[in-house]
């Protein structure tokens, strides 16, 4: 080998070592760099030739070193398992924070708990029980019913708001999906044109883009792989959200009949994100996401009581095969109660405790002024069921026209009765008629006939004259129905509802509450609990991570300190080199 080759040796050692110390200087400069992966330089001998052998070997010459590559040191596999079970912890994450929010709605630790409404309603209701020609009482049953009613809807109306606002977040994340499905495009084609040539390496463009699919995979299920361009395809939900040419824009469109909630589509491919059929859950593997959990905690609709189906009694029907079909047709609803409004924590809310306010208000209601029922024929002698106020029962108030059965509640744009004339029959079979108060019964596909909260006000005439409250007896006696009273006070105890069609046991209104709220607090301890979990998980795959990917100060200390006498080494072997051509050429002058 010529001196002249020593001189390419040398060189290739010094631009080898020149770029490891570039190198290692770039990982210093970017040691508190966010997401930043520490770069390795790998050498390798430029190329040999045998100059000649023996019979055990041959002898083989180098020319030299050269970079191989500049490694990207990342683990693929740590990033896949750090990516799935990030994006499992913030599913859980985000329906533990909707869970919390609506905990302190109810003000159960804040000292302004919906409890002492309902205290205070029931004090009001005994005290006037002691005295019903109490003007005192009377006022203050109504003031604190205007109270109790202005509570219950302020509490209903800031989960609405609250519930609102998740659906604004929908939008948000999904908005910021697709800048980063954008961005990780634009980041594909940069990769594809640096790498191109087969020399560069753009591993900081392939940081940014590794920190973005981490992120990703916090607010949606994603799949993922690198072809041999360096160019990342991803999948969200099953469906290509970035190919090598393009990327394609998640959409929103409104959902029928819910109130404004927006869901996330696939305008490209006609279909919606997320496929519901089946609940998420570990054990299929799509309890992953961000976007999915904002979803099921939303729910897609506003709830009231009529979304909880109530299990028919088999003593309400003479015939047993209606009741088999009214059994039959309760499990069909009970499967949608389960799926639809019991996965979503503040749907499944919103019924709840809308159902507890109409029990209050109907059963107060239905004591003040008794409907009974009687068959109705009309014209063409058809028959049907109608309510009509009871007037055997009902009560009078005290004002001077002796009104009968006049309610504490009313429906703001429907009136309870309608009077007007009907024919019925009577108890005993004869056909009547007369004028009468026609109960104007709930309709679920009507809101406005529905004792719900938002239609629900004290009854306007009572807070203007309290007299009306119907305690007197309807005998001509005119002296007060205690009676009445103590049915007020058993039925506010007696057990009136199940908090849901899958629990069996009745509450009363107030043990109702408290189950409700209790309920309430353990939703938001198994999503706790599995947040925490998860996010531990996530932090252990993460240090995992950080010890491949991270920058070690004193690591990199260590190869600056290497690669310098490296660097030392070949100048001081280009020197040597140098000499013994100086002394050849010297030799030859003389």
């Amino acid at each position: 080998m010529g001196l002249m080759s020593s001189f390419y040796i040398g060189t290739s050692g010094l631009a080898v070592s020149q770029r490891a110390l570039n190198t290692v200087s770039h990982n210093i400069a970017n040691v508190e760099t966010e997401g930043y992966v520490r770069q390795q330089v790998l050498g390798k001998s430029s190329f040999t030739r045998e100059i000649g052998q023996n019979e055990k070997n041959n002898f083989i010459v180098g020319y030299g070193a050269e970079t191989e590559a500049i490694r990207h040191v990342r683990d693929i596999f740590l990033d896949k398992s750090y990516r799935k079970e990030y994006g499992r912890q913030e599913f859980y994450n985000v329906q533990y924070k909707a869970v919390s929010e609506i905990e302190d709605i109810f003000g159960e630790t804040e000292g302004v708990a919906f409890r002492n409404s309902m205290n205070d309603l029931w004090v009001s209701i005994q005290e006037l029980c002691k005295e019903p020609d109490n003007i005192v009482c009377r006022s203050s049953l109504a003031q604190t019913a205007v109270s109790f009613i202005e509570r219950a809807t302020m509490i209903q109306n800031q989960i609405n708001d609250y519930q609102i606002s998740l659906n604004t977040k929908v939008q948000t994340t999904v908005d910021r999906i697709n800048e980063i499905a954008e961005r990780i495009d634009k980041l594909n084609n940069d990769v594809k044109l640096y790498e191109a040539n087969g020399l560069e390496h753009a591993n900081d463009i392939r940081d940014e883009r590794d920190m973005l699919l981490d992120e990703l995979s916090g607010l949606i299920n994603i799949s993922y792989k690198e072809d041999m361009q360096g160019i990342v395809t991803v999948s969200a939900e099953g469906y290509p959200l970035i190919t090598g040419d393009n990327y394609f824009k998640i959409n929103t469109r409104t959902i029928d009949g819910s109130g404004g909630m927006i869901t996330p589509y696939w305008e490209r491919y006609d279909a919606d994100v997320f496929d519901f059929t089946y609940l998420p859950t570990t054990i299929n593997q799509q309890d992953v996401g961000m976007l999915k959990g904002l979803l099921l905690s939303r729910g897609n609709k506003i709830g009231n009581y009529t979304d909880i189906p109530v299990a028919p009694k088999e003593k309400d029907f003479a015939d047993s095969a209606d009741y088999q079909l009214a059994l039959s047709t309760f499990e069909q609803q009970k499967e949608v109660y389960t799926h639809d409004i019991e996965s979503s924590a503040v749907v499944n809310l919103q019924a709840q405790f809308d159902q507890l306010i109409h029990g209050i208000v109907t059963t107060v209601n239905d004591l003040l002024a008794p409907n009974k029922a009687v068959t109705a024929v009309d014209a063409q002698g058809n028959e049907s069921t109608v309510y009509i106020l009871d007037r055997e029962r009902a009560n009078l108030g005290s004002d001077p026209k002796k009104t009968p059965g006049e309610a504490l509640f009313n429906r703001k744009s429907v009136s309870r009765y309608e009077q007007k004339s009907i024919t019925y029959k009577d108890e005993n079979g004869n056909t009547v008629t007369s004028v009468e108060y026609v109960y104007t019964k709930e309709d679920k596909d009507d809101h406005y006939s529905l004792f719900t909260l938002g239609e629900i006000e004290v009854n306007p005439a009572i807070l203007k004259d309290t007299s009306l409250l119907p305690f007197q007896k309807n005998d001509g006696t005119g002296e007060y129905d205690l009676s009445l009273a103590a049915e007020i006070m058993t039925a506010w105890q007696d057990a009136f509802a199940t908090l849901s069609p899958n629990q069996l046991t009745y509450n009363n209104f107030n043990g109702y509450y408290t189950a409700m709220i209790g309920d309430i607090g353990t939703k938001g301890e198994q999503f706790k609990t599995i947040a925490k979990a998860q996010e531990s998980l996530t932090t252990t795959i993460n240090n995992e991570r950080m010890s491949v990917t991270a920058v070690s100060t004193d690591e990199e200390l260590t190869q600056l300190i290497k690669y310098q006498h490296a660097y030392n080494a070949s100048a001081r072997y280009i020197n040597v080199v140098s000499e013994m051509l100086e002394s050849l050429i010297n030799g030859l002058l003389r």
